[in-house]
């Protein structure tokens, strides 16, 4: 039986600052390297029904979350059929969103019931991507490293500003990888009490003052000192981060957050390239501190991939869970060893 070496998969992923779905529909080869190309995407901004509902669901008994599970998953399938309007795909490599990550308890779970999405779009869905991993001892995340490891091996570092930004860097054929802080999820919750959901291009960031006793807090929180492999989860935020953002203004505090995100980052690129993807490389005033902090040469992509690369690589984790080849790294979550996680939904 000749191998496959072309996948056309429709990648999907939610992120924790709740900007909305991104859907990626994408084509992977295999020659002597993996090849990539994204041929359509679009982001789905959430209603406020959802994004109430997202954003308030780890507070909720296990009956509501199981319950919104199968609402959310149908809500996605249905998204899917109007974004693909009939176009083929092999599978969908669904994420879902996350609702609760506690590694420590070996457990995680994210939304968005695959078997419910391959039902309504009767295409097979993979789904639940972090759940082996944890059972294995692993911190479930992040998953992006193999991707960067396959589809982005020029560069040594790949980072990923997102709810939380994490880091891949590539040593000696190795690949570590960690969340390094949390960025948007704690810039966007400020921004609400402004009144807008995002600092748009850094302006209000821009106009603040660093408050220097609150970044010093920041900067020397225990979570810092932990060596990798380390993950973080919106339960981390709500206990460590929100209590000491207090008595402050808006504009301060977004400032000296950003300030925060660039002293962490900036400790880890020390050298060569660094490609930046996710929606805070948007932040014009952030990447500046970035690229004052740090010792690389800082990279941003086209639009496309800064907005799309990890509903690519979910897609290509899809890929790899397929052909029953590692998708998950022991170097990178500290599991028990390399693992393929995923669950197969077919139709």
């Amino acid at each position: 039986m000749t191998e496959k070496i072309k996948y056309t998969v429709l990648g999907i992923m939610s992120g924790t600052s709740l900007d909305g779905i991104d859907l990626a529909r994408c084509t992977f080869t295999k020659n002597q390297e993996w090849e990539y190309k994204i041929e359509k995407s679009n982001t789905l901004k959430y209603p406020i029904y959802w994004k109430s509902k997202l954003g308030t669901l780890h507070t909720q008994n296990k009956a509501i979350v199981e319950q919104t599970d199968i609402q959310f998953g149908q809500y996605i399938g249905k998204k899917i059929n109007t974004f693909l309007n009939g176009e083929q795909v092999d599978f969908i490599a669904s994420h879902g969103h996350t609702i609760f990550h506690q590694p420590e308890n070996n457990y995680t779970l994210q939304i968005g019931c695959g078997k419910t999405i391959s039902q309504t779009t009767k295409i097979t869905t993979i789904n639940n991507f972090r759940s082996l991993d944890v059972s294995l001892n692993g911190q479930g995340a992040p998953l992006v490293p193999i991707g960067d490891l396959l589809l982005f091996p020029e560069h040594k570092y790949c980072v990923n500003l997102g709810g939380f930004a994490n880091i891949s860097i590539k040593t000696n054929e190795k690949i570590i990888a960690f969340d390094i802080c949390p960025a948007n999820i704690v810039l966007n919750d400020i921004c609400k009490e402004l009144g807008i959901e995002y600092d748009s291009n850094g302006d209000i960031s821009r106009k603040g003052k660093i408050v220097l006793t609150l970044l010093q807090q920041l900067n020397q929180l225990d979570f810092y000192i932990k060596k990798a492999p380390k993950s973080l989860g919106r339960e981390w935020v709500e206990e460590h981060i929100s209590p000491i953002l207090k008595n402050h203004k808006p504009e301060y505090l977004i400032c000296t957050f950003c300030e925060h995100i660039a002293i962490q980052i900036g400790k880890f690129l020390a050298d060569e390239s660094a490609l930046f993807t996710g929606g805070g490389v948007f932040n014009s005033f952030l990447m500046e501190r970035i690229t004052f902090h740090s010792k690389s040469e800082i990279l941003i992509p086209n639009k496309e991939l800064i907005e799309f690369k990890e509903s690519l690589i979910f897609a290509f984790l899809g890929v790899l869970r397929i052909r029953n080849e590692v998708n998950c790294i022991q170097s990178v979550t500290g599991a028990d060893r390399d693992n393929c996680g995923g669950h197969i939904h077919e139709i």
